[in-house]
């Protein structure tokens, strides 16, 4: 399957903005997740808590699944594929693993804290709101390098592949167009 320029570049537009929705959202969450660990105040932890639940129940399982969906529908509708290179094989398996820790640990929690908040109980331990976001943010930047970066070369299968396509040669192939000195101009 391949994408038409038109089709890709809106997924593309797609998958960036959910991205960037997601992490900034994980930023907020931070933001908030600091508010009871910086305060003795039961009134600003539970508005931050109830915040949190209201930014997990609402935006963050969306985005996730948008930005999953967006990656995986890019990877498999363009030249990148989704085993054919490490960095898209990487970002595809920690999407999934961020998302799915968004859905079974990251939203129970806030909705555990929340629980104990509105019953009047204290917060436990208030740095286990705080763990999620880091994790998740640390996660979202890492992707966000080697989706810029592209590091690590082609997996086995891209390897293969790209094998067949040279009539079984083995040479570097560079993704770059070829250049002709006699077009080149130099530039300041």
């Amino acid at each position: 399957m391949k994408l038409s320029r038109p089709a890709r570049r809106a997924t593309l537009v797609v998958h960036v903005t959910a991205a960037a929705g997601w992490l900034g959202l994980t930023l907020g969450l931070l933001a908030l997740a600091l508010a009871p660990i910086t305060t003795d105040s039961v009134s600003t932890t539970e508005a931050a808590a109830r915040s949190m639940k209201l930014f997990a129940d609402w935006l963050v399982l969306p985005l996730a699944l948008l930005t999953l969906l967006s990656g995986l529908l890019l990877s498999l509708g363009t030249p990148w594929g989704l085993a054919k290179h490490r960095w898209v094989y990487t970002k595809f398996w920690l999407t999934l693993a961020t998302t799915a820790a968004s859905a079974f640990a990251l939203r129970p929690g806030i909705n555990d804290t929340v629980a104990a908040v509105s019953a009047g109980h204290p917060v436990a331990d208030p740095t286990d709101l705080i763990a999620g976001p880091i994790v998740s943010l640390s996660a979202y930047l890492f992707m966000t390098v080697i989706s810029v970066l592209k590091p690590w070369g082609l997996t086995r299968r891209g390897r293969k592949q790209r094998g067949r396509k040279q009539g079984g040669q083995n040479q570097r192939a560079s993704p770059h167009k070829p250049v002709d000195a006699k077009d080149m101009r130099q530039t300041a």
